[in-house]
C-alpha cells in the first residue's frame, strides 16, 4: 500500500489520524503493524504515537505537546480505576456471576465494560492490571466448604488453648499429615539452547508409594513409609513410634481423615492418653497445617537427582530426602514462615 504523506495534512487532520491509529491499537486489538498498513503509515509512526498516548492522553498526540504525565487523562478515570481495582481484589468473578472462575485479562474486560460500559482491547487491560501492580499468580485452592468461622476459633480458641497446654504439661506439639509420591512427581526445569526442549526419559509405568510424616516448629521430623492406604491400624503403628522416639507427652494434630477418628485409634489413645492425645486441624483446611509444607518440598524435589524406574528406587528417592531432611531442622522451621501458618511459628513446642 502507498504511504500517506501526513505532512500535507492540516494539524487536525493529523490528530485525527492519530487518534485512529492508537485507538485501533488499544480498543480494538490490532497490532501495530496492522494498523501502520491499514493507515497507510510508517510502522514507526504507529509506534511513536503508541508510546506517547501510553504516557499521556489523546491530547499527547497533537503536534508539537509532549505527552502527559503517567496517570493523566487515561481511557479509565482514576475513579473508575479504583472500582476496578478493589473489585478484583476483594471478589471472585463467580461471586458477580461473571463467567470465569479467575481474573484473567478478558474477565477484567468484561468487568470493565459491564460496570462502565467501556470495551478495551485486551493488551490495554493488562496495561492496566501492571500499572495497578496486579500480577497473574497461582491460587490457593479453598474447598468450597470450609468454614470461616472454624478456622477462626481454631486460631483464636483452639490453638491458645493447645499451646498453653503444651506449655502446662511440657509437651511435644507435632503437625501431622499424610501423603503420597510418585515417579512422575514435579522434576523442575532444566536450561536447554533457545527452542530445544529438554527430554526427561522415563518409565511410562506409573510407581507411587506413600508416607505419614510429623514436624515440630523447632525443626524435628518423623516419618514413616507404608504401601497401600493408610489405616488405623497403620495410623497406630506411627503413633507407637512417635512417642517411642519423643520424651514427655505429645499433642499430635492431624486433619479430618476418616482413620483419625476411628474406633480403633480412639481406644489406642485413651490407653495412652498420658503420653499422647490427638487434635484436629477445621475440615477442609490444609493450609492451616505444616506439615502440608513439607510434602509440598518433598514433591518439587524428591525425584531432583534421578528418575525412579522401579518402586524400590521410588523409595529410596523418598527415604533419602527424608533422612537429609531430619538433618536440616532450619529448613523444616522455615514451613512455618509462609502466612496461613505463622500462628503454629511460636517456640512454645518443644
Amino acid at each position: 500500500m502507498m504511504k500517506n504523506d501526513a505532512r500535507s495534512y492540516t494539524s487536525d487532520q493529523q490528530k485525527l489520524l492519530r487518534i485512529k491509529a492508537v485507538d485501533m491499537v488499544f480498543r480494538e486489538g490490532f497490532t501495530q503493524r496492522a494498523t501502520a498498513k491499514a493507515l497507510g503509515v510508517s510502522r514507526q509512526h504507529v509506534v511513536k504515537w503508541c508510546k506517547a498516548f501510553s504516557s499521556g492522553s489523546y491530547e499527547a498526540l497533537e503536534l508539537g505537546r509532549r505527552g502527559r504525565r503517567p496517570g493523566e487523562q487515561m481511557l479509565l478515570q482514576p475513579w473508575q480505576c479504583a472500582v476496578i481495582f478493589n473489585t478484583i481484589r476483594d471478589k471472585t468473578p463467580d461471586q458477580l456471576k461473571m463467567p470465569f472462575v479467575l481474573w484473567e485479562r478478558i474477565g477484567v474486560r468484561e468487568l470493565i465494560k459491564k460496570k462502565f460500559g467501556i470495551t478495551l482491547a485486551l493488551r490495554t487491560v493488562g496495561e492496566y492490571l501492571k500499572r495497578w501492580g496486579m500480577t497473574p499468580q497461582r491460587p490457593i485452592e479453598r474447598a468450597y466448604e470450609r468454614s470461616s468461622q472454624a478456622v477462626e476459633n481454631w486460631l483464636n480458641n483452639d490453638y491458645p488453648a493447645i499451646q498453653k497446654k503444651a506449655e502446662e504439661e511440657g509437651a511435644t506439639i507435632l503437625w501431622g499429615d499424610e501423603t503420597g509420591v510418585q515417579n512422575t512427581s514435579n522434576v523442575g526445569r532444566s536450561y536447554s539452547p533457545s527452542g530445544k526442549t529438554p527430554v526427561i526419559r522415563q518409565s511410562g509405568k506409573k510407581i507411587k508409594t506413600n508416607m505419614i510424616s510429623a514436624i515440630t516448629n523447632r525443626g524435628k521430623v518423623r516419618f514413616m513409609i507404608y504401601p497401600g492406604k493408610m489405616n488405623q491400624q497403620m495410623f497406630i503403628r506411627f503413633l507407637e513410634r512417635v512417642i517411642a522416639t519423643i520424651p514427655g507427652k505429645v499433642l499430635f494434630i492431624v486433619d479430618n481423615l476418616k482413620v483419625h477418628h476411628g474406633k480403633k485409634v480412639a481406644e489406642w489413645v485413651t490407653e495412652h492418653i498420658g503420653r499422647i492425645e490427638l487434635f484436629y486441624i477445621p475440615s477442609y483446611s490444609p493450609d492451616l497445617n505444616p506439615d502440608e509444607y513439607l510434602n509440598r518440598d518433598l514433591k518439587k524435589n524428591v525425584n531432583s537427582r534421578a528418575i525412579p524406574r522401579t518402586e524400590v528406587e521410588l523409595k529410596m528417592n523418598l527415604l533419602s530426602f527424608m533422612r537429609k531432611l531430619q538433618k536440616l531442622p532450619d529448613r523444616v522451621m522455615s514451613y512455618f514462615n509462609s502466612s496461613p501458618i505463622k500462628y503454629a511459628a511460636r517456640a512454645e513446642a518443644v
